[in-house]
């Protein structure tokens, strides 16, 4: 990772792995974890906002893992330290020990179809008149080039909708909460920010509320995460739900909140299939619930005689035990999971994606060999993960190979922060599930429904986003004209 270098009030990590954006590559999203905590600057030795943050930060992981970082401020200042690599790559005992402070903001990021490079790393900063400001998006805006024209020529320097967003909450006259009560209702897309100038904390959610973030308070303190589970990692207790459309402030005098644009709620109903933590909870109900009733249901929808049901670890898991419990096939490990490869469906190299596949499972065969197996999976995106699976049950002997998904086929690009890149790329896009299963080379394929998906959730269809499975999307936009990360103009 290498030495840290100091530019004017911001701390950056080693920017030795940075490299020039490809101009051409015009569509990276982020699919990552957002994490703050703010306590009482007396309770800043005891606290270890720093640590507290890396814990937070590695209790996401699972939402970005090429690149995370951390802003922290005494007060006085804010110190940014960021870098290519896993949470616990990019910082150790020794770099967490430099970054003191009663308040912090952190973030795991997946460069998804963009570059994974230094510069694409949060959170991001810029100075102010004031002092500065750090942020930290999970998300995606669809009107990047709209906003990055709000800026006097000069004032952008790098081309992410995150830096834009950045730039104009920077830039505004006074402060950041009047900053973010001009800019966010005119920001289009899905965005769960985090964000900090020398004293306060800030979150806000886009008036959909797309992507995740809850609020939880600590003994003397308060945090905002992308997830319940990082609060529990960090000791804190589950207050509520960030709102969509609501901008909290957090520092002496407590958690304040406004609104800044009407709630027009549409939670991403993929969080519950395979984004979020099983041990996390959505709107009231535990995601690990929701899973292993799409399972039943799945049963229920495409039962199938056979001698064992094994899931694609991890994330087929819940569902796999709750398709055994209510078809009454026993339930079995048909693999074995190298934990410490990452997930294949998001690496922009198609090459490195099949060895990923390979890397990650192995099959037992003593468990599998002459059996009639029901494979239980949650998604399928582009199909190369099931193909591969499929082959490898068959070459360690199974009889017959039964797949069964967790979720709708994935037919539709999103565009607010999770990678399904274009329609070209998703196989239900181009092809009926019978050419599907062909494709697999599975004997049979069977999805849940989405009426039986949304019923898993206890959540109303018409609040949930689910523009991956049906093509509905809550915020328009149009997919030749998206308005992603990287901007032609600039």
């Amino acid at each position: 990772m290498g030495a840290a270098f100091r530019l004017g009030t911001v701390t950056y990590g080693d920017g030795r792995l940075s490299h020039e954006l490809d101009p051409s590559d015009r569509s990276p999203q982020d699919a990552c974890g957002v994490f703050g905590v703010w306590v009482p600057p007396d309770e800043a030795s005891r606290a270890e906002v720093s640590k507290l943050t890396y814990y937070g930060l590695y209790a996401l992981q699972h939402r970005g893992q090429e690149s995370a970082g951390i802003a922290v401020s005494d007060g006085a200042r804010i110190v940014v330290f960021k870098d290519m690599g896993l949470v616990a790559q990019v910082f150790d005992e020794s770099v967490l020990n430099t970054l003191r402070g009663h308040l912090a903001i952190g973030h795991c990021r997946y460069s998804t179809t963009g570059s994974p490079t230094w510069e694409n790393a949060q959170p991001t900063f810029r100075s102010t008149d004031s002092g500065g400001l750090a942020l930290a998006h999970n998300g995606n805006l669809i009107n990047t080039a709209e906003l990055a024209a709000k800026l006097e020529p000069g004032q952008l320097t790098a081309t992410s909708d995150t830096e834009v967003l950045t730039a104009l909450l920077a830039t505004r006259p006074g402060g950041p909460a009047e900053a973010a009560k001009d800019i966010l209702p005119v920001t289009r897309g899905a965005y769960s920010l985090v964000f900090m100038d020398e004293r306060t904390l800030y979150a806000a959610r886009d008036p959909e509320g797309i992507r995740p973030l809850v609020l939880g308070k600590l003994e003397r303190g308060w945090v905002v995460a992308s997830e319940t589970a990082a609060l529990d990692i960090v000791g804190a207790v589950f207050v509520r739900e960030v709102e969509p459309g609501e901008l909290l402030t957090i520092d002496e005098d407590g958690v304040r909140t406004q609104r800044f644009a009407e709630a027009r709620p549409k939670g991403c109903l993929f969080e519950y299939v395979y984004v979020a933590r099983p041990d996390t909870s959505i709107a009231g109900r535990s995601v690990q619930a929701t899973r292993v009733e799409v399972g039943r249901r799945l049963a229920r929808e495409h039962p199938v005689e056979a001698d064992m049901v094994i899931p694609t670890p991890e994330s087929g898991t819940p569902a796999a035990i709750g398709y055994a419990e209510a078809s009454g096939i026993p339930y079995g490990q048909g693999f074995v999971k190298n934990s410490y490869v990452g997930r294949t469906f998001i690496e922009p190299s198609q090459t490195i994606r099949q060895l990923g596949i390979r890397l990650k499972l192995n099959p037992l065969r003593e468990a599998i060999e002459g059996k009639r197996l029901v494979v239980v999976d949650d998604s399928i995106v582009r199909g190369n993960t099931q193909r591969a699976i499929v082959r490898m049950l068959r070459e360690a002997g199974a009889a017959e190979v039964h797949v069964r998904i967790s979720s709708p086929p994935v037919a539709w690009p999103c565009f607010y922060g999770i990678d399904f890149a274009t329609r070209a790329e998703l196989i239900a896009g181009n092809l009926s599930v019978e050419e599907v299963r062909a494709s697999l080379g599975a004997d049979s394929l069977g999805y849940i429904s989405l009426d039986e998906l949304i019923a898993s959730t206890h959540q109303p269809k018409d609040r949930l986003c689910r523009a991956c499975f049906d093509g509905v999307y809550p915020i328009p936009v149009e997919e030749d004209a998206r308005g992603k990360h990287l901007l032609e103009s600039l």
